[in-house]
């Protein structure tokens, strides 16, 4: 199998706790099925070429996963409260994008508990929790409040980033040198940390989930490969993971190559 064309980061779809992901590589328009493709040689060669993934101008070098500078300082998804959404400025009138706020930001949102590398704290969208849990590598997750906007998700994860990380340490979440927790203990410990104007917005449904990996095998040592240093690299491609491709020999991060332009070549295995 070969595909050519702009990368963009891995898709998903989740299907239950008792299968595996299934992960797809988007190449251009088209989407490479990686599950079936566990096991096989699967190499990436950068044609040397970037372009921006939303206006698709050529650029030198690409900024937030995938962007030229100027959509990466004028489009909304790039604003600093993406990151930060205890600092969103929608209610002052000085989004860079009313119409994005409004059905990004103004919207319900979960602030949830997940096992990644560790346990953390994040928030998402409603109804964007799996695609969320998936992308950072979470085995389990479980809501734990419900808000009417970003900006108040981010205010109480930012309050609960005192007592519970909020990053995933990427390399012992490749692992799977995750210990078992007890998420619904944690989250009553959690609860005791609520701010009074949080604990009406508390979610308390029970029910968690579980999410598996479709990984052959385990990396002893986590060995990071990237096109800006290789202009050709792979290898048996063993498991897939957040939005890591784990080969027998490193892994890749692909949507920090998101906007390359490459070639996908894959061998079936013998």
């Amino acid at each position: 199998m070969e595909l050519r064309g702009i990368l963009h980061g891995l898709t998903h779809e989740y299907h239950g706790k008792d299968k595996p992901v299934d992960y797809y590589l988007q190449i251009g328009e088209e989407r490479m099925p990686l599950n079936e493709w566990l096991g096989s040689e699967l190499s990436i060669t950068f044609l040397g070429e970037k372009n921006c993934i939303a206006c698709g101008r050529k650029t030198n070098k690409t900024f937030n996963s995938g962007y030229c500078y100027p959509c990466f300082t004028k489009l909304p998804e790039n604003d600093l409260c993406i990151v930060k959404p205890h600092e969103c400025h929608f209610d002052l009138g000085t989004c860079r994008d009313e119409s994005f706020g409004e059905t990004y930001c103004m919207i319900p949102h979960f602030v949830y508990l997940a096992v990644s590398s560790d346990m953390k704290v994040g928030l998402t969208r409603k109804h964007n929790q799996l695609k969320r849990w998936v992308d950072q590598g979470a085995i389990r997750a479980i809501p734990i409040a419900e808000v009417p906007t970003r900006r108040m998700a981010g205010q109480l994860e930012f309050h609960l980033s005192q007592y519970l990380p909020d990053k995933t340490n990427w390399r012992k979440m490749l692992k799977g040198d995750v210990k078992e927790i007890d998420l619904l203990a944690m989250r009553d410990e959690v609860y005791s940390h609520f701010p009074d104007e949080f604990k009406p917005f508390q979610y308390r449904e029970d029910e968690w989930v579980d999410i598996t990996y479709p990984i052959l095998e385990s990396l002893d040592k986590i060995n990071s490969k990237t096109l800006d240093k290789e202009e050709k690299l792979g290898g048996r491609l063993i498991g897939v993971k957040a939005q890591y491709l784990i080969f027998d020999n490193g892994v890749f991060q692909t949507r920090k190559h998101a906007g390359y332009q490459v070639e996908i070549t894959a061998t079936p295995s013998a």
